[in-house]
């Protein structure tokens, strides 16, 4: 029997969707071939990883899993045949029953020693899973990857807005069935690079602008940098190192959702000259004794 996917990703089985991937990624980090090149049974603990992710991850998968266990891909795979009632509840007495209806319709029969199945009944192949890596303007614009398969060159839309860990489908790419069932699905997981201007969390940007001191002080206009174009801002007088401007409607568009965006804070630094003339200091001095 296969190890519960719950325990090898060390979450209890109400664990939701975050909790879910963020101990995947976890796992996967601590198990990747690369990092364990003298472990011989790291590969094994990945490949289990990716396959208990894999199942947990789907809504659909998850919810066979729970039901039937080990089992699962047997109540996927068998034509679309459904063993549950519109609330949910089994209609057979005991879960023998399930399996004999499952199976004897795949050319399973019951013997003496119990139900026994034909292994030849069709059976959906595995998804893929592949990593795809773009910028921070690339997802604020959406963009688009070649993806090569089985010789083809298949071009690949990905959406403004997507973020780490968004997967886009590309239905039937996958490992492909066996006895006449469907293909698995290929998967490109979005990796999005960090930019070395702006900050991303969730759907908002932020972003650090410089300010004289003066400005700051006395108040003025600066700058803002976005990812189309800078915006000319007003700063208020006594402005200080750290405060934060928003604008709103300014940060990354969210997924799917036209012409809505997250918002951008420019977050403020205030910078001093580095060398002063005689005159300046003076005037400078003279500010500051009167400051006090």
């Amino acid at each position: 029997m296969s190890r519960d996917y719950y325990a090898v990703l060390g979450v209890s089985r109400d664990a939701g969707g975050d909790e879910i991937k963020k101990a995947f990624r976890q796992k996967a980090k601590q198990y990747h071939p690369d990092a364990n090149p003298d472990d011989a049974g790291a590969e094994a603990r990945f490949k289990e990883v990716n396959e208990a992710y894999e199942v947990l991850s789907d809504d659909e998968k998850r919810t066979a899993y729970d039901r039937f266990g080990p089992n699962w891909q047997q109540y996927q795979n068998l034509n679309g045949e459904h063993p549950f009632t519109s609330s949910g509840e089994a209609p057979f007495g005991d879960m023998s029953e399930i399996f004999e209806t499952f199976f004897a319709g795949a050319g399973g029969r019951r013997g003496h020693g119990g139900f026994h199945h034909r292994a030849d009944f069709p059976r959906a192949g595995q998804n893929i899973e592949q990593d795809v890596r773009i910028s921070l303007r690339e997802a604020y614009e959406g963009t688009q990857r070649i993806v090569s398969k089985d010789g083809r060159d298949i071009t690949v839309r990905i959406p403004p807005g997507a973020a780490d860990g968004a997967k886009v489908r590309l239905a039937g790419e996958g490992h492909p069935g066996y006895n006449g069932g469907s293909n698995g699905h290929l998967y490109l997981v979005v990796q999005v690079a960090e930019d070395p201007q702006f900050q991303r969390n969730g759907d908002d940007l932020v972003v650090d602008v410089k300010v004289d001191a003066m400005t700051a002080m006395l108040g003025g206009e600066v700058d803002v940098p976005t990812l189309t174009r800078p915006l000319r801002t007003k700063i208020r007088a006594g402005t200080q190192t750290g405060q934060k401007l928003r604008l709103a409607g300014k940060g990354m568009p969210k997924l799917r959702k036209e012409d809505e965006h997250g918002d951008l804070y420019a977050r403020i630094v205030i910078t001093v000259p580095k060398q002063l003339d005689a005159d300046q200091r003076e005037r400078a001095e003279a500010l500051r004794q009167s400051l006090r």
